[in-house]
């Protein structure tokens, strides 16, 4: 693993278990949310099954399931390895929507919990700060603008039944 300065890896391990126990509340497979974070949290753009494994203490078989699931919502893409029979997954580009879509509530425990893993991956200049900086900017974004969207969807369905 990449330890860039100003990282707190155990800090990063805390937010990891903390988020993935809170996308379970959410009914969030807690494998699949433990592996999501810790691709955000990584500092490399991709990471093995292995690597993934080594850094959950986990069987290959526990990952194997997570990242199918991931894959399956558009959150994670794996990418062959050439010249092995290795794959590597990342995260796709706003891979957030698909969740939030299907959970729209505690948009600012997510905000906040980011940002905390941010500092934690050590600041908005660091691969792993700004990927979480981004993600808490996202859903304070998105929790300051979903009234106004929730408004403009109503008035939009409101006018295709009139049609």
């Amino acid at each position: 693993m990449s330890r860039g300065s100003g990282r707190d890896e155990a800090g990063l391990r805390n937010f990891v278990e903390d988020m993935a126990r809170l996308l379970g509340d959410w009914g969030f497979p807690r494998m699949a949310g433990r592996v999501v974070f810790t691709l955000m949290a990584a500092d490399e753009r991709s990471l093995s099954a292995g690597e993934l494994a080594e850094r959950l203490d986990v069987s290959p078989a526990a990952i194997s399931g997570a990242v199918r699931y991931l894959t399956q919502l558009g959150m994670v893409t794996r990418e062959h390895v050439p010249g092995s029979r290795r794959d590597r997954y990342r995260l796709v580009d706003d891979s957030w929507y698909e969740v939030t879509v299907a959970k729209m509530t505690l948009l600012k425990t997510l905000a906040d919990a980011a940002a905390q893993g941010a500092v934690a991956a050590g600041g908005p200049d660091t691969v792993a700060g700004e990927r979480l900086a981004g993600m808490s900017s996202f859903y304070n974004w998105v929790q300051d603008n979903l009234p106004g969207m929730l408004d403009r969807w109503a008035e939009v369905k409101a006018a295709n039944l009139k049609d």
